[in-house]
């Protein structure tokens, strides 16, 4: 308990609006304040660390009763640190409701912390803040036109470097592209009889011409089933596609259908709507290592779900019994043999497994992987150019990019095109993010 004595003044001036003032003791009171300053600052660091709610409970425990909104509004009334201006800047867009809102948001990489939050994504935006904050000396972006004009502009003396992070996605996205182009060769091949055809047996014309031929991926239409995702990438793409055909822009047809315009540029793109939904319905679940197991029990006659369920439970299973239930459902009626043998790969099964350093793959996986390289040239290449990059990106050798570009150039692969031609517009960017530190 303090017993404190101060002074109280009467303002004599009636045109005054205030007429009573109190004297303020440094260091112990505030005005209009319900704690001391003493008080207020151990509920402030009880509030930071534990929150509103949780942060109410210690504050009885401790003898410094304060409720949550008390704590919350203390954690409002902290003020923001003005931090330095970094010398090495990240800029990259930021989600302030994802798909409709995006702001810009900077990070101090010295100290990995957030330094602000810019109102849009616009060039000038970013150019007025590195003009009012001068002293960066490198800007570490993604390939967007515009944070690179923003950083010539408001900080001509900033070394722009094109970060590995994003140079790493997009050459994902690529050879997902690339994937689902050359689906074909993920099934195993059925095994060759010696009741096959004479017109296809080894020592024919028709299989020798099919052999000089072994590049060319027919793809089979894939039946899929009519969930709604289904059903709306098929009216998207009806729906896009016809707008093309008018001859609309991407940005015209982003705000007629509402659609994101990267969306619609997807779906314009798209040589067919299979490739769309290959992409689309080739997810990969808990369910897939099991589901030849279930396919054999289930023509075996087993086809009570919940004991399939308790079957594949005690094997590691993880998902739920409703995921085993709706993978049967569409099966009971039509009382087909189900295949057992395993399953293709996922498309993002094989993405992976062409990303991922050999050595860290399994045996398992990479003699599946091997196979189906050996089935796909177009594959087998991409592979090799994957490699090449993780190379360079790992051992900041940036000046062998040409070369790789070269390389990739030579090939028929229209993904891993488009992605060279993306890097050629920002190449002295991606060459410091694949050569500095």
């Amino acid at each position: 308990m303090i017993h404190l004595r101060v002074r109280r003044l009467f303002c004599q001036n009636v045109e005054c609006g205030r007429k009573i003032f109190s004297e303020q003791i440094l260091g112990l009171t505030l005005r209009h304040a319900r704690h001391s300053v003493p008080a207020r600052q151990g509920l402030a660091a009880i509030a930071l660390t534990a929150g509103g709610r949780p942060g109410a409970g210690l504050c009885g425990v401790v003898a410094l009763p304060g409720g949550r909104m008390t704590l919350l509004r203390l954690i409002r009334d902290v003020p923001h640190p003005q931090p330095a201006t970094p010398q090495v800047l990240g800029v990259d867009d930021f989600a302030l409701r994802r798909g409709h809102v995006y702001a810009t948001i900077l990070i101090d990489l010295d100290t990995h912390r957030p330094v602000d939050v810019l109102p849009d994504r616009e060039a000038d935006t970013l150019a007025e803040w590195l003009r009012a904050h001068p002293g960066v000396r490198i800007v570490c972006r993604d390939r967007a036109g515009a944070y690179a004009e923003g950083a010539r502009t408001g900080a001509p003396q900033a070394i722009q470097v094109a970060d590995r992070f994003h140079r790493w996605r997009n050459l994902a996205e690529a050879i997902e592209a690339t994937v689902i182009r050359h689906r074909a060769a993920l099934p195993e091949p059925p095994p060759i009889t010696d009741a096959a055809d004479p017109l296809t047996a080894p020592g024919s014309v028709t299989a020798s011409a099919e052999a000089e031929q072994d590049t060319v991926c027919v793809v089979p239409a894939l039946q899929h089933p009519e969930t709604r995702i289904v059903v709306r990438t098929r009216e998207r793409y009806a729906a896009v596609q016809q707008l093309v055909g008018q001859g609309r822009s991407i940005s015209a047809i982003s705000r007629t259908l509402r659609l994101d315009r990267h969306t619609v540029r997807r779906f314009a793109r798209a040589t067919d709507l299979d490739e769309l939904l290959a992409k689309t319905t080739n997810r990969i679940t808990l369910l897939d290592p099991y589901q030849p197991y279930l396919n054999q029990r289930f023509n075996d006659g087993h086809t009570d779900a919940a004991a399939l369920y308790r079957e594949i439970r005690a094997q590691g299973y993880r998902g739920s019994p409703q995921t085993v239930r709706r993978y049967l459902q569409p099966f009971r009626p039509t009382g087909t043999e189900l295949p057992v043998a395993p399953a293709a790969p996922k498309i993002r099964e094989v993405v992976r497994w062409i990303l991922t350093k050999p050595d860290n793959l399994d045996p398992d996986q990479r003699q599946r992987l091997d196979r189906i390289l050996a089935r796909s040239p177009h594959l087998a290449a991409a592979t090799r150019h994957v490699a090449a990059f993780a190379e360079m990106m790992t051992k900041l050798t940036g000046h062998r990019l040409p070369e790789w570009i070269a390389a990739v150039t030579a090939d028929d692969l229209p993904a891993l095109h488009s992605f060279v031609i993306g890097i050629q517009r920002d190449l002295a960017a991606v060459t410091n993010g694949l050569t500095l530190p």
